[in-house]
């Protein structure tokens, strides 16, 4: 092999390190959020926001991150996004009250933001011209996704048990460093001119975050009271604005007319139904483990691991297959129901409940039906576009996913506060609000599944027909 060749390998492991870590950063942190609730003061309806902080700034600056790819370079902005995670992290692990914390989160949401397009664009600049390594590299990218996934759900018990919750961040201290010094290895991608669309950007990530607020504090303060009210409103009216501003922006972030795509609108709605299930069930599910069956950190992240573990196996051996096979349609459809059996399963859950029977079989349903779900309707969502707009589409479905899971998170957190999640101690309450969220996720993941079948044209031929490079999008925020 010729030192050429060699180093593109080297590079492509860079950017799969980068993958792995990326998505270890949201999986991570699950265990360790009852002991950061105790150590900075969250209320039990706040603490959603360790994850959404990181979420929306994700979701609502992932397409101007890509834009930024473009214009200034793929490497430089890669660099530029582990600074910043880097940063975010130090951020974090050394906060000491709440809104630091929730402040790095949204720090480290921004590198992500940076690093997930500008590594896609250097892996197309180092395969792209043989499909042959293309369909090689994309295996080993995506397979980084939900192997950072189980990791994180390992690792992070393994460090807020033996050691303190502020090492789940301190961790990616080191790494982002030798990632840094790895960047060598990367292709120098030259930037072109052009204008940014900052102003689009601000305005979609201020409405998201702005109604995820109103949702969060809705059940405190009341859904009629004219706080909520006026809240929600500039929440809808900034998201308008973002229409507006892509309607007339010479470059915008999200050209309007790439929704002509048939297909294109059914599969992102797909995606923010499965995001708005799948979030909240990992969410709730930690919370349970530890707050009313009283599990450590280690213990609730072991307990976690045959469902992460299934993904990685589904993900990365079975559902491709199973795409080429049936199509889009069928798979995104029948994912999605079965992750509302196992929803509703969950929703069983008992104060005095135990791992093996209230825990893990309806949590290995709910990871079959994500398993199943989350590829084809990404692959149904990109394959319909022309090719020059595929990393387009692409950062389109990753941002739904995104907005799906902080604004089903948002609710299902108002949900389970009303009906006795914020009362710590009081397992019953708990148990009782925990419940109603797997059931309120059930229904979304249901709505989701119908949706799809009424609307999704055929099997999703076109889909399939590319099922052999899932890798491409799939990994990009699984988000275990």
């Amino acid at each position: 092999m010729s030192t050429v060749n060699q180093r593109r390998w080297w590079a492509l492991l860079v950017l799969a390190a980068a993958q792995f870590m990326v998505i270890m950063d949201t999986s991570i942190i699950g265990v360790a959020l009852p002991e950061m609730q105790r150590d900075l003061g969250f209320s039990q309806g706040d603490l959603q926001w360790v994850f959404n902080a990181y979420a929306i700034a994700f979701g609502g600056l992932l397409l101007l991150g890509g834009r930024l790819s473009d214009l200034l370079g793929a490497r430089r902005i890669f660099v530029s996004g582990w600074v910043v995670l880097t940063a975010g992290s130090v951020v974090a692990a050394a906060a000491s009250t709440a809104w630091v914390e929730i402040a790095g989160r949204a720090v480290q949401g921004v590198g992500g933001a940076l690093i997930a397009p500008a590594s896609m664009t250097l892996l197309m600049m180092l395969f792209g011209h043989n499909p042959r390594e293309m369909g090689k590299a994309l295996a080993l990218y995506g397979a980084a996704a939900p192997a950072g996934g189980t990791a994180g759900v390992f690792l992070g018990g393994v460090f807020t048990e033996w050691a303190s919750w502020p090492w789940v961040f301190i961790v990616y201290i080191p790494i982002g460093v030798a990632t840094l010094l790895a960047t060598g290895l990367l292709p120098a991608v030259a930037g072109r001119r052009g204008s940014v669309d900052v102003l689009g950007a601000v305005s979609v990530t201020a409405g998201l975050a702005l109604a995820v607020f109103a949702i969060v504090r809705a059940p405190e303060v009341g859904w009629g009271d004219a706080q909520t009210v006026l809240e929600l409103v500039a929440a809808a009216v900034l998201l308008v604005l973002f229409l507006v501003i892509q309607k007339s922006a010479k470059a915008p972030l999200m050209p309007l007319g790439v929704w002509r795509t048939p297909g294109l609108g059914v599969s992102n709605v797909a995606m923010t139904l499965l995001g708005a299930a799948w979030i909240p069930m990992w969410y709730f599910l930690n919370l349970y483990l530890q707050q009313v069956l009283g599990y450590g950190a280690f213990a609730s992240g072991a307990a976690l691991l045959p469902m992460t573990g299934l993904l990685m196996i589904f993900m990365t051996l079975i559902t491709a297959r199973l795409l080429g096979r049936f199509g889009a349609k069928p798979l995104t459809v029948g994912g999605l129901l079965v992750l509302s059996v196992g929803l509703v399963w969950l929703s069983a859950v008992e104060p005095t409940g135990t791992f093996v029977i209230d825990v893990l079989p309806a949590s290995l349903v709910a990871a079959t039906g994500m398993s199943l779900a989350y590829i084809p309707a990404m692959m149904s969502a990109i394959s319909g576009v022309p090719q020059e707009q595929a990393g387009l589409a692409s950062g389109i479905v990753n941002t739904t996913y995104q907005v799906g899971s902080a604004l089903g998170l948002a609710a299902l957190t108002a949900l389970a506060t009303s009906q006795g999640a914020g009362r710590l101690g009081d397992l019953p309450a708990l148990t009782d609000g925990f419940s109603s969220a797997f059931l309120g996720a059930a229904a979304v993941a249901a709505a989701g599944g119908v949706f799809t079948a009424l609307l999704m044209r055929g099997r999703g031929s076109e889909a399939a027909a590319r099922a052999e490079e899932p890798a491409a999008t799939s990994g990009e925020r699984v988000g275990s």
